[in-house]
């Protein structure tokens, strides 16, 4: 693969040339929401087992 090459499929990836890459059935919501949950879950974890402080 040449430089030129990749760049340009960088150019068309970056652009959402091919289809967006969203699925239907993907809801933004409940995703961020499930994100926001585990990484609250995440931090929660890493406090509780902080506690010397």
């Amino acid at each position: 693969m040449s430089l030129t090459s990749t760049t340009h499929q960088l150019v068309t990836l970056a652009s959402g040339g091919e289809g967006g890459g969203n699925h239907e059935s993907l809801n933004p919501y409940l995703v961020g929401a499930g994100a926001f949950v585990a990484l609250m879950l995440l931090l929660f974890i890493t406090i509780s087992f902080n506690r010397d402080r």
